[in-house]
């Protein structure tokens, strides 16, 4: 698996790539750096959306779940820059609980690129964020994006 840190304005992330494919995205850095095309065209994407150029990113992701919690990283994959969708409305969307729902964000393997800061609780609650800095990094994220948390 090669690995590569990118540094953010929400910290450094390490970004790691397995057979061709974007497998995790976590805050820190990572034990080795190992650059690939894949994981520089990650790190320009990434530099290119926190500084506010590039709204949707192109890179083949696999992320390593369960089916259920794949189901709801595909729903989270399609929700557009610059908005959010309640626990509920994926919930619903799914046939499951909210709290279902919330478990699989919280089990995102590529947060940012599959925009779990993008789930937000009933009434405006942000719920919880397992990256960065918690709740701030996902306020952050929502500001960064034009959504008022």
């Amino acid at each position: 698996m090669s690995q590569i840190t990118v540094n953010s304005p929400a910290g450094p992330l390490a970004i790691a790539e397995d057979q061709g494919h974007i497998v995790s995205l976590d805050w820190g850095w990572p034990m080795a750096v190992t650059e690939t095309p894949l994981l520089c065209e990650a790190r320009d994407q990434i530099e290119a959306y926190f500084a506010g150029t590039r709204r949707v990113f192109e890179l083949p992701l696999k992320p390593f779940g369960t089916p259920f919690q794949r189901r709801v990283w595909a729903v989270l994959a399609a929700i557009p820059y610059g908005t959010t969708r309640t626990y509920g409305d994926i919930a619903a969307e799914l046939g499951t609980s909210a709290r279902a729902v919330g478990g699989a964000c919280g089990r995102n393997p590529i947060p940012i690129l599959i925009p779990c800061h993008r789930v937000i609780g009933l009434h405006g609650h942000l719920g919880g964020y397992s990256g960065g800095d918690g709740i701030e990094t996902k306020t952050f994220l929502l500001t960064l994006e034009g959504c008022s948390p």
